[in-house]
């Protein structure tokens, strides 16, 4: 009975498999990772803080290829100045994808679930050299979708870890 229609069947299988392939490659290809969701059973804060763009471009992430740009990525200036950089690897050592969201850890500590009006949801996973006290960077994929978004202050909800 179960094997009477084998395209029924074969369809049913093949309908599984393209969803196991959709799911494993979405945890290997960058920005394919749904936006992380607030914990039900808790209440959020809110903090005004001032919100900024930032992609994972050398200009918003202070990098630049050395050896007139047919080398490696490296850092362009502060204490780490010409040491390797990965591009797009966070602080927290995971690629930047929507929702990545760079913070003074002291104020907001790596792995909080922000809620950002304009925005939406996102995790502190990076931190920044600009990002200093109440400010924020929201990533997005493009320079010119970080440079659209521009510098706003916003009330911003918070679930800690």
């Amino acid at each position: 009975m179960f094997f009477r229609n084998k395209n029924r069947m074969t369809h049913s299988v093949e309908k599984r498999l393209f969803l196991v392939l959709v799911c494993a490659c979405s945890w290997f290809v960058p920005g394919c990772h749904s936006r992380p969701t607030p914990p039900a059973n808790r209440k959020p804060i809110t903090m005004n803080v001032v919100v900024t763009g930032y992609c994972s471009c050398g200009e918003c992430c202070n990098w630049h290829y050395s050896w007139w740009g047919f080398g490696p990525a490296t850092i362009s200036k502060g204490p780490n100045a010409g040491k390797r950089k990965k591009v797009g690897q966070t602080a927290s050592g995971v690629q930047a994808s929507p929702g990545t969201i760079a913070a003074d850890t002291s104020v907001i500590p790596m792995g909080s679930i922000l809620y950002v009006p304009g925005y939406g949801y996102g995790k502190v996973q990076d931190r920044g050299g600009a990002v200093i006290g109440k400010h924020i960077d929201v990533w997005f994929s493009s320079h010119e979708q970080a440079k659209k978004w521009g510098k706003r202050t916003v009330t911003v909800k918070i679930w800690k870890p």
